[in-house]
Parts: C-alpha cells; sequence; structure tokens
C-alpha cells in the first residue's frame, strides 16, 4: 500500500513542476473556459502518460473540472464557445473540447453541427477517440 502511495505522492510532484509553464501558457485562465481570477488545478487528459506531460495536462477552473470529471452535470449552454476552442493550435485543448463536443451532440444539435464542421489532425482525432468523456 505504501508503494501506491508514494507512487502518487511522486506524480503529484512531477505534475507541480509543470504548474509555472501551466500557468504561462495558460495565462492563469482556465484553459477551457477562459475563467480568470480562479483557483486552477491541473488536469492530466487521458489516456494518462507515464511520465507527467505539459502537452498532455490542462489547468482547469473547478467548475469545468467538476463538470469533465461528471459528464451528467455538464451545462450544455455553458460549452457553446468550444465551437472557437476547436481550432486552438493546441491539441490538449482541441481534444478536450473535441470530447465534451461529442458528449453533448446526441441531445444538441449546435454541438454536432461544430463537429461536422470541424476539420482534424489525425493525431487529434485518434487522441479523442481514445477516451471519450
Amino acid at each position: 500500500m505504501a508503494n501506491g502511495y508514494e507512487q502518487n505522492q511522486e506524480r503529484i510532484r512531477a505534475l507541480s513542476v509543470l504548474g509555472k509553464d501551466l500557468a504561462r501558457r495558460a495565462r492563469s485562465k482556465c484553459e477551457l473556459t477562459q475563467a480568470s481570477g480562479v483557483p486552477l488545478r491541473i488536469f492530466e487528459v487521458p489516456p494518462i502518460q507515464s511520465d507527467p506531460d505539459i502537452n498532455h495536462v490542462l489547468f482547469l477552473c473547478e467548475d469545468a473540472l467538476e463538470q469533465i470529471e461528471n459528464p451528467s452535470k455538464l451545462r450544455p449552454d455553458e460549452w457553446r464557445h468550444l465551437a472557437d476552442l476547436v481550432w486552438t493550435d493546441l491539441p490538449v485543448v482541441q481534444v478536450m473540447a473535441l470530447r465534451i463536443l461529442q458528449y453533448l451532440s446526441p441531445n444538441h444539435p449546435w454541438a454536432t453541427e461544430i463537429l461536422d464542421n470541424v476539420q482534424l489532425d489525425p493525431d487529434v482525432e485518434t487522441w479523442t477517440a481514445a477516451a471519450p468523456l
């Protein structure tokens, strides 16, 4: 049991090292909602890499994190701005935007319309499909 705990603590330390670079990249805003002046947490985008990598993590506000971790709590109208995020040059942001839209699309035609109009890089498409929301 202690070994698992130690491994978890080591991962937390490794992720925390990414904090300054993430804050700079995100401009201290939630990378999905653009909320500023709120506490931000590091979120590893599945599938989880063996070693933490800044290209596979996001800086998220508590509200976005709660909705992503509990998709049944997604508030669809708050995610309409994803139409802009699917075109970002940051694959990790693009992947999460696409996953949220895919989750919403069966019940929200606007999400389907966004997905129908996006052109995906093959690597982003593969990563998006690897672990749906």
